[in-house]
């Protein structure tokens, strides 16, 4: 398989030199032969072969009509719903469960001509930084499928960067986009906080909860955001600010901005080869015409445990609605308590478990004020440092994860694969837009690591609303490098 970004796939579909239906069905081979990394749950083939043929109407009707997303194939991640597909998060608690609905962003999607041919693995509900919590099984690392992929939208980086599809979509909670974009080698975009709308999807936690691409490049992440981004009265957290497209200042450069790098996402804790490719990266900034200072976010230490009680406690208020009654898997027992707690007890896994004992503790009768009223006191901190950061400038650059892709196994303890996301949670706790693109693989000076030659991430964080701004960052780095175009050594993926 060769990995073909969607403007070039555009010009082919509008030239004739192929047709929305035989992407489709390379897309599906593409995915099929690297069935073994676990990274697709179901194929959409009838729902694939209605949106192609709708492409094909599109582009020969109304040709100045159909966007550049038009005939494209996509994959999505297990959280998103689309109608008559089955959905499960990842759990066996949702097994069986088929949407009587659409989201919002997977119904602009189709109607922008793109053709979803697949629905990727994740963590359950969402919840890890590995793809190690999936009921479905684990997902493997394209570039070494011994080794986590990240999570939670592990299934939809994976499939992007063995080069099966050219995007594809998942969620971002506390960094479950970037993350897996930066140990899998490509692009991850998370928008800002109510830019893209929520309806649709199964939610983890609803104040941090983004959708957004996982892509090749920043251009192709771009035109998907242009297309899926906006306000939508079925969300009542969609923002109603207009949207500026990121397309028309993509290529603006990034000669005069101010870039600032968080003396605190540099600290102890990195791999030396993470630190060693990311310094590199702001080297080329610089040389791009950025000037880069040194800045301080210094709540960043107490982000992590903020994080854990919020993001639990939403949590824990989400998922009392599966309870085996309405949909999914049904226990059945002489008592509604007992076909509560079989249910639940049977169809929930481990991490999902922790997580709803954590956040139900942090909101029960004597802990509120102790634990979840003191954890959002702290978020308006962090995102007050933030807001008082970009009165200086304009963007952070940081690494995305402090670490390369890990063996899968390697992290049982809960706390070690928390840190995990310490980059990057601080951007949801704030609503901030954030991008992860691959900045080169990881090698330790003085020496060859475990890790050495796998991917690393430079991570990119706007303020509120700057999605355009970051998108237009990341991308100049890109086409000054050529990170993004290199493919994992899988059989057929070059």
């Amino acid at each position: 398989m060769t990995p073909a970004s969607v403007t070039e796939l555009g010009v082919r579909l509008r030239r004739g030199e192929t047709t929305p239906a035989a992407l489709a069905a390379a897309a599906r081979r593409d995915l099929e032969a690297v069935a073994g990394l676990n990274a697709v749950l179901r194929f959409t083939d009838s729902l694939a072969e209605r949106q192609a043929e709708r492409a094909a109407r599109m582009l020969a009707q109304r040709p100045e009509e159909a966007g550049p997303l038009c005939g494209v194939p996509f994959a999505y991640k297990d959280v998103l719903c689309v109608e008559g597909v089955e959905t499960t998060a990842g759990s066996r608690i949702l097994q069986g469960f088929v949407p009587p609905y659409t989201g919002t962003a997977l119904q602009r999607l189709l109607d922008a001509g793109a053709v979803p041919v697949a629905v990727t693995n994740c963590d359950e509900f969402a919840m890890g930084s590995s793809n190690e919590n999936s009921a479905h099984g684990p997902v493997g690392n394209p570039w070494d499928p011994g080794r986590v992929p990240g999570g939670s939208s592990g299934g939809s980086a994976a499939v992007v960067a063995a080069g099966a599809v050219p995007f594809s979509l998942g969620t971002d909670t506390g960094g479950s986009i970037r993350q897996p974009a930066s140990l899998c080698g490509v692009t991850g975009f998370k928008p800002t906080y109510g830019r893209v709308s929520r309806y649709g999807l199964i939610a983890f936690a609803s104040s941090l909860d983004q959708i957004g691409p996982l892509s090749r490049s920043v251009e192709d992440a771009a035109l998907v955001y242009d297309a899926v981004a906006g306000h939508d009265p079925r969300d009542s957290t969609s923002s109603p600010a207009p949207v500026e497209p990121a397309g028309p200042t993509l290529r603006a450069g990034i000669a005069g901005m101010r870039l600032g790098i968080p003396r605190e996402y540099m600290a102890e804790g990195l791999e030396p080869g993470v630190r060693a490719a990311v310094e590199a990266a702001f080297g080329e900034l610089e040389r791009l015409g950025a000037s880069l200072a040194e800045i301080s976010l210094p709540s960043t230490e107490a982000a992590l445990s903020t994080y854990y009680i919020i993001a639990p406690a939403e949590c824990s208020a989400n998922l009392s609605r599966m309870d085996g009654v309405r949909f999914g898997l049904h226990v059945d027992r002489p008592s509604l308590t007992d076909t509560y707690l079989q249910t639940r007890g049977q169809g929930f896994g481990a991490e999902v478990k922790r997580r709803v004992m954590l956040g139900t503790h942090a909101l029960s009768s004597g802990y509120y004020d102790a634990y979840y009223r003191k954890a959002q006191k702290v978020r308006t901190l962090i995102a007050q440092e933030f807001d008082r950061a970009f009165e200086t400038v304009d963007a952070i650059v940081s690494p995305t994860s402090p670490s390369v892709a890990f063996p899968r196994g390697s992290r049982s303890d809960p706390l070690s694969m928390y840190l995990c996301d310490v980059l990057t949670l601080p951007v949801n706790l704030a609503g901030l837009p954030g991008i992860s693109v691959p900045c080169g693989p990881s090698v330790t000076p003085g020496g060859a690591a475990s890790g050495d030659g796998l991917p690393v991430g430079l991570q990119v964080i706007g303020p509120r609303g700057g999605d355009a701004m970051v998108l237009r960052v990341a991308h100049a780095y890109q086409a000054a490098t050529r990170w993004h175009e290199l493919s994992p050594p899988l059989p057929g993926t070059r």
